[in-house]
């Protein structure tokens, strides 16, 4: 009995424990601010978090899978789209929660350099490669490739190309010296001190960067509150900080 009164009365001090964990499926590029966000949110009593980060196309294949996520937070409204007409999420709680910018990195003393058709990027490279995530499979690298085909850049470039499994992988490869320059977004480019950003893409030359998320089917009240405190003003603070934007349909829904 006593130890019933026990158990109750530390649930009343601690909301968060002895409640079951969030499992959320975040793409790669949100690994830092997401952690951020998740430690205020726990602090402030929420259930715990626990995230897997990957490229989207593999999140949603594990969803598709039958993996037990509960949040799955996409860097392409593609690969939500796939997982959403298989019924594998609730639409009602789907929202464009983040945007993104796409930019050029090169080691910290590389020159500035303007991106548009006149760019001689095999020159820029040399010997290298260019480094970016898969560009037929994750976000980050689809969008790069749009942006050098707008630009009439990607078929001398193409060959050249050092395809990365996700676009922290492809950021690490500039970051280390395997590749002198790669295509990033510019938040992966902010979290990364051993990269400078030569150059960002115009917004025109790729299709909008949004992170869409959605509750996985059969996600409970918890996760449901958990989404809508990234959607809220403390989360996108820390995003922010980060080089995050806001899409005006982000904010939690009433």
């Amino acid at each position: 009995m006593r130890t019933g009164i026990l158990l109750a009365a530390l649930l009343a001090a601690s909301p968060g424990l002895g409640r079951a964990e969030i499992l959320t499926f975040a793409a790669a590029s949100l690994g830092g601010p997401l952690d951020r966000a998740i430690e205020v949110w726990e602090a402030q009593g929420g259930a715990p978090v626990t995230v897997s980060y990957a490229g989207s196309s593999a999140l949603a294949r594990q969803i598709a899978a039958g993996a037990p996520a509960d949040l799955f937070v996409s860097a392409s409204t593609e690969w939500m789209d796939e997982v959403a007409r298989d019924g594998l999420i609730q639409p009602e709680s789907r929202r464009d929660l983040l945007g993104n910018a796409l930019v050029l990195v090169a080691e910290p003393h590389a020159e500035p350099v303007t991106i548009g058709p006149d760019l001689d990027l095999p020159a820029l490279l040399g010997d290298g490669r260019l480094a970016m995530a898969l560009v037929d499979a994750v976000p980050a690298g689809q969008y790069g490739r749009a942006a050098l085909e707008s630009l009439d850049l990607w078929n001398e470039v193409a060959p050249r190309v050092a395809q990365a499994e996700n676009v922290r992988a492809a950021l690490a490869l500039v970051a280390s010296g395997a590749a002198p320059y790669g295509i990033v977004y510019a938040t992966d480019a902010h979290e990364e001190p051993r990269v400078r950003v030569v150059g960002q893409f115009p917004e025109d030359s790729h299709p909008p960067i949004l992170y869409p998320a959605a509750l996985v089917a059969g996600a409970d009240e918890d996760a449901a509150a958990f989404l809508d405190f990234l959607s809220g003003p403390l989360a996108g603070e820390i995003f922010a900080e980060a080089g995050f934007t806001r899409p005006p349909q982000a904010e939690a829904p009433e």
